[in-house]
């Protein structure tokens, strides 16, 4: 894999503060989609908000029941404002794709390079519609 993004579900547009997760996650059970608020206690950042900022993603843990999240996440105005995955999750950008076709507003989502998640770390970050990442000076 490039270090350069790749677009995987198209959106809007986002800015926020990076939160780089240290460990893969559950949507379902693992956050809350009323609050945005990571719910998995057993998780390195657990308490941690993920709406309105860019998520970095190492991973996730399966469940068919993601996609559900992340869809009540964008309808509750509690989603990310831009998702970065290591590795592609079809369930978990299904949710983003429904909820575009129910015309709600979708951030984008992009695949980056886990080895270059650091480097946003604690910055602000935006993610422009053709997928560039950059840090918001």
């Amino acid at each position: 894999m490039s270090a350069a993004p790749e677009i995987l579900v198209p959106g809007r547009t986002g800015q926020g503060e990076a939160l780089v997760l240290t460990a893969p996650i559950s949507f379902w059970g693992g956050v809350d989609p009323k609050t945005g608020r990571i719910a998995d206690v057993r998780h390195p950042q657990h308490g941690e908000i993920i709406s309105g900022r860019v998520l970095f993603l190492p991973g996730t843990i399966g469940s068919s029941s993601a996609s559900a999240v992340l869809m009540e996440l964008v309808h509750n105005g509690r989603a990310p404002a831009a998702l970065v995955l290591h590795e592609p999750d079809a369930i978990l950008l299904l949710g983003l794709i429904v909820a575009r076709e129910m015309g709600w507003e979708t951030p984008i989502a992009v695949q980056l390079a886990r080895s270059v998640f650091e480097t946003y770390r604690g910055g602000t970050v935006k993610v422009t519609g053709d997928g560039a990442l950059t840090i918001a000076g």
